[in-house]
C-alpha cells in the first residue's frame, strides 16, 4: 500500500505531501489544477522516463518521494541489488536536476532506475494517459491472467532451471570444442612436464631448509660441537659443574633431609643435559658437507621455481594445476561419452519442461476464455460496446532426435537451428522462447465498435478507454480471486488517471461501484472529474492551485466529511454551490456507502 507521497519543486508543486489510506483514494479538483501531476510523479517513482521540464521554474532540482508498505517480493529485489531493507516500509526517492540528470535512492541508498522498474510490479501499477500501455506489458498481461486462473508457475520454473542448466553445459562444451582441441597439445606438454617433476607437497620448503644447512655446514658443525663441549665434554662444562654440585648436595642430605629433593632435581637436570648434549653431537655427526648433494638440491629447487613461475605460487598450486590439466585432457578423451550423457540429460529435461509448459498453456487458454467473457461484460457496463478476447500464443520449439529429417520449428534462429539439428537437442539459444513461466505470450484484443475486427488492445483503445478496460479487467480478476481465495502476486496499489473520459450518468456510477469493489481488496488511487465517482471515495483529496507572491502553487488536502460534501456539490453544480447541490451531494455519498 502507498502510505505517503511527497513532491518538491515538481512542475507547479512547491511543496506537497499526501498521506493515503486503504481502499479507494480519489483526487478531484478544477480542470488544470494539476491532478495528473501527482500520477505522473508516481509514474516516475515506478521507473518512468524523466525530463528536465518537470523541474519548477527557478529551482535547481525537483524531488519526488514516496513510502510503500513493503512486500516479500520487494525485499527479495532489494537483497538482490545489495540494498538494505527498512523494516516494514520501503522508501523511494528520485531527484531530477535542471540539467536533465537525475539520481535515484531506495531506502536512502543510491540505486538506479532499473531497480525502480524491478520494484514497480511489486508495489504499484500506474494507468495514466502516458503510462498505461508501457505498464501493461507482456509480463503484466500474463501475471493478470495467471492471477485470475490461480495458475502457479513454480513447477515450470523448476523444470526450466533443470533444462537450462543441462543445455547450457552442453552448449558450452559444443561452443568450446574447437578451442579445446587447439589446447590439447599445450595441455599434454604441461601435464607431462609437471608429472615428470614428481613433486611432493611442501617439497620446496624442506629442500630450502636442507640447502641452508648444506651451504653453512662448517658453521653449523662448529656451533653444535662447541655447544656440546660447553654442556658436556669440556673440563669446565656444565656437566662437570652439576656433578660437583650434586656431590655437595648429597653430603648435605646425609644430615638434613630437606636437601634430598634438591639432589633429585640436580640429578634430573643432569639427565636432561645429557639428552640435549647427545642431540647436539648427533646433529653435528649427521651434517653432510657434500657439495654434490648441495648441487643436486639447487638443481631441484631451480626446476621447482621454473614450474612455480609457470603454474602457481607454491608446489601445492603446481600440483593442483597439473591435476586440472589432466582432468581437461580426460574430458577431451572422453568427449563422446560426455556428449552422450549431456544430450540425454538435455533431452530428458526438455521433455519434462515441454510437458509442464504445455499443461500450463492449456490452463491459460481455459482461464483466458473465462476472463474474456467476464471482462467483456464488465467493460460494456462502462459505456462501451465492445467485443473482447484474450489470446494465448504458444511459442514452443521442438526437436526430434535423429540424423536426417530433424525438425526444428518456432523462432527463426538459423544458427541455433543448425546446431540443434546437428546435435539433436535444444540449446539455450534455440530455446529462446522457453522461460521460467512457460512459453506463452498473452494478447488482449478488443473491437470497440460493432462490425470491426478484433485487434490488439494497444492499437485500438484511447487512454480513457484503456483505463476503463484495465478497471474492468482488474475488477473481474479481483472478484474471482476473492471468491476462490487465490494469492498469486499482483500490484498492491492501482493508479487510474482520467478514467471517466467520455462517460457520465449511469456509466459513471458503474465505474464508481467498480472502483469501490476493487478497493476492497487493493488500494486504489483515481483521478476523476465526475461526482458520481467521487461519491464512492474512502479518502477524498482536493487538488487546487493558488497564487502566492506572484507564483502559482499547487496544494493537496484530505477532505473531512463536510468539505467532501461541498466538493461533490461543486462538481455537480459548478463554481456556485447551492443548497440543492449540497443535498444532492449528501444523498450521493450516503447512497455510495
Amino acid at each position: 500500500m502507498l502510505v505517503e507521497l511527497r513532491a518538491e519543486n515538481y512542475a507547479v508543486i512547491d511543496h506537497a505531501i499526501a498521506v493515503f489510506g486503504p481502499g479507494l483514494n480519489l483526487l478531484t479538483g478544477e480542470t488544470g489544477a494539476g491532478k495528473s501531476i501527482l500520477v505522473d510523479a508516481l509514474a516516475l517513482l515506478m521507473g518512468g522516463k524523466a525530463s528536465a521540464d518537470v523541474v519548477r521554474h527557478g529551482a535547481d532540482k525537483a524531488v519526488v518521494a514516496c513510502v510503500f508498505e513493503t512486500t516479500p517480493g520487494a525485499d527479495a529485489i532489494l537483497e538482490e541489488n545489495g540494498i538494505d531493507s527498512e523494516g516494514n516500509e520501503i522508501i523511494l526517492r528520485r531527484e531530477i536536476l535542471s540539467t536533465g540528470k537525475g539520481r535515484v535512492f531506495v531506502n536512502n541508498q543510491p540505486a538506479t532506475v532499473a531497480v525502480l522498474r524491478q520494484l514497480a510490479p511489486e508495489l504499484a501499477l500506474v494507468h495514466a494517459q502516458t503510462e498505461t500501455l508501457s505498464s501493461f506489458d507482456q509480463a503484466q498481461r500474463r501475471i493478470l491472467l495467471d492471477r485470475f486462473g490461480g495458475i502457479s508457475t513454480d513447477a515450470v520454473a523448476e523444470d526450466h532451471a533443470r533444462w537450462r542448466a543441462a543445455a547450457t553445459k552442453l552448449d558450452d562444451l559444443l561452443q568450446g570444442e574447437q578451442d579445446r582441441l587447439r589446447m590439447v597439445d599445450l595441455w599434454s606438454y604441461q601435464s607431462k612436464e609437471i608429472e615428470a617433476a614428481r613433486l611432493h607437497p611442501g617439497e620446496d620448503e624442506s629442500l630450502e631448509t636442507e640447502k641452508r644447512v648444506l651451504a653453512n655446514s662448517e658453521k653449523l658443525y662448529a656451533a653444535a660441537m662447541s655447544a656440546f663441549d660447553q654442556l658436556y665434554e669440556g673440563g669446565a662444562s656444565a656437566e662437570v659443574s652439576l656433578r660437583a654440585a650434586l656431590r655437595n648436595v648429597e653430603e648435605l642430605a646425609r644430615y638434613d633431609n630437606r636437601f634430598a629433593e634438591t639432589a633429585q632435581q640436580i640429578q634430573s637436570a643432569r639427565a636432561t643435559l645429557s639428552d640435549v648434549s647427545a642431540g647436539l653431537r648427533d646433529y653435528a655427526d649427521g651434517i653432510d658437507a657434500s657439495p654434490e648433494r648441495l648441487a643436486e638440491i639447487e638443481d631441484r629447487l631451480a626446476l621447482i621455481d621454473r614450474l612455480k613461475r609457470k603454474y602457481g605460487k607454491s608446489v601445492d598450486e603446481v600440483i593442483a594445476f597439473g591435476e586440472d590439466v589432466a582432468h581437461k585432457l580426460s574430458e577431451v578423451e572422453d568427449r563422446d561419452e560426455i556428449l552422450k550423457a549431456l544430450r540425454a540429460a538435455v533431452t530428458e529435461t526438455s521433455n519434462v519442461y515441454q510437458q509442464a509448459a504445455s499443461a500450463l498453456t492449456v490452463e491459460r487458454k481455459a482461464a483466458a476464455a473465462k476472463l474474456a467473457k467476464l471482462a467483456e461484460s464488465q467493460i460494456n457496463s462502462l459505456a462501451m460496446k465492445t467485443r473482447f478476447q484474450i489470446a494465448v500464443h504458444s511459442t514452443e520449439m521442438a526437436v526430434t532426435d535423429g540424423e536426417e529429417g530433424d525438425l526444428v520449428k518456432g523462432h527463426d534462429i538459423r544458427r541455433a537451428e543448425r546446431r540443434a539439428k546437428m546435435e539433436g537437442v535444444l540449446t539455450p539459444e534455440a530455446g529462446a522462447s522457453w522461460t521460467a513461466h512457460g512459453w506463452d505470450e498473452v494478447e488482449y484484443r478488443i473491437a470497440t465498435n460493432p462490425g470491426e475486427p478484433l485487434r490488439p488492445l494497444h492499437e485500438i483503445a484511447s487512454g480513457g478507454e484503456m483505463s476503463r478496460v484495465m478497471l474492468a479487467l482488474k475488477v473481474a480478476v479481483e472478484e474471482t480471486s476473492s471468491k476462490t481465495r487465490k494469492t498469486n502476486p499482483t500490484p498492491r496499489t492501482l493508479i487510474f488517471d482520467e478514467i471517466d473520459i467520455g462517460i457520465g450518468g449511469r456509466a459513471a456510477e458503474a465505474v464508481g461501484q467498480k472502483l469501490k469493489a476493487l478497493g476492497r481488496g487493493q488500494q486504489v488511487l483515481c483521478v476523476t472529474h465526475l461526482p458520481q465517482i467521487a461519491a464512492f471515495a474512502d479518502q477524498h483529496f482536493l487538488i487546487d492551485k493558488r497564487e502566492d507572491h506572484g507564483r502559482t502553487k499547487m496544494q493537496i488536502r484530505l477532505l473531512d466529511d463536510r468539505a467532501r460534501t461541498h466538493e461533490v456539490a461543486r462538481m455537480l453544480s459548478g463554481a456556485k454551490v447551492t443548497d440543492t447541490s449540497l443535498q444532492h451531494a449528501a444523498q450521493m455519498i450516503a447512497s455510495s456507502r
